[in-house]
C-alpha cells in the first residue's frame, strides 16, 4: 500500500523527475537540422525587422541563488532600440518600482528575451549578456514609451533563435472568437485585493488605484 506523500504536489513528482541530461533526451527525437542550423548570433536584417514590429517582450531573468523572474515590457512597436547586430536596449517605462528584473541582471549580468508581435505567430528568443546602463546619451534616444527612462536594459547578443508558430496557433492568442468570456475570470482589481490580504480594502479601492496608475504611467 502506498503511503500518502506529505506537501504539495511538486513534492511528489519531482521524486521520480527526470533526473539528467541524457534521460531527458531518451524521451526525444533528435531535433532537425534547420532547428539548430537557424540559431545564431547576431541579428540578420530579418530579425532586425521583427524586433521593430515587436509591441511587446518578456524578459528573463535569475538572480545569483537561481531565483528566476519573467517580466514583460510593452511599448509602441519599435520601442526596444537595436544599437548594432549584437546589441539591444530596452527602455525602461515606468513600473511597479520594485525592480526585479534589473537587480537580477546587475547580480548575474545575464538575461533572456521574447519578442512577441501582435497578430503574428512567430516569436523571436535572443539571450545573451546583460547590464543595466544610465548613460545619458542612450536614454536620450529611447524615448518611444513617453520620456527618457531612468534606465535601460542592454542586452548584448549571444543568441538569436526564431521560434515556430505552433504555440501561439495552438492558444489561439490571436483568435478573438476563441478567446474567454471577461466574466470566465477574475478582474485585475480581484486578483490584486486577493494578493494583498488587507481587509480594509476594497474592490474600489483598488480599481481607483488601477487607474491612477494608467492616467499617470508615464510619471
Amino acid at each position: 500500500m502506498t503511503t500518502p506523500l506529505a506537501g504539495s504536489a511538486f513534492d511528489s513528482l519531482r521524486l521520480d523527475a527526470v533526473p539528467d541530461r541524457e534521460a531527458l533526451r531518451r524521451a526525444y527525437e533528435l531535433p532537425s537540422d534547420a532547428a539548430v542550423r537557424k540559431q545564431m548570433t547576431e541579428l540578420t536584417e530579418q530579425t532586425r525587422r521583427l524586433i521593430g514590429c515587436s509591441s511587446l517582450v518578456l524578459v528573463a531573468s535569475a538572480d545569483a541563488e537561481g531565483n528566476c523572474d519573467v517580466s514583460p515590457r510593452g511599448g509602441p512597436a519599435g520601442f526596444v532600440a537595436v544599437l548594432d547586430a549584437r546589441t539591444v536596449a530596452i527602455p525602461d517605462a515606468t513600473g511597479n518600482k520594485r525592480l526585479d528584473t534589473l537587480q537580477n541582471v546587475v547580480a548575474t549580468g545575464r538575461a533572456g528575451l521574447l519578442f512577441v508581435i501582435p497578430g503574428r505567430t512567430t516569436t523571436l528568443r535572443v539571450n545573451g549578456r546583460a547590464v543595466v546602463s544610465t548613460r545619458p546619451e542612450l536614454l536620450s534616444q529611447l524615448t518611444a514609451v513617453g520620456k527618457p527612462p531612468a534606465s535601460a536594459l542592454v542586452l548584448g547578443i549571444e543568441e538569436v533563435y526564431p521560434h515556430c508558430p505552433k504555440s501561439l496557433l495552438r492558444s489561439g492568442a490571436w483568435k478573438p472568437e476563441q478567446w474567454l468570456p471577461a466574466d470566465a475570470q477574475p478582474t485585475s482589481a480581484e486578483v490584486t485585493l486577493a494578493q494583498l490580504r488587507m481587509p480594509a480594502l476594497t474592490i474600489a479601492d483598488i480599481e481607483q488605484a488601477e487607474a491612477d496608475s494608467l492616467k499617470y504611467r508615464y510619471e
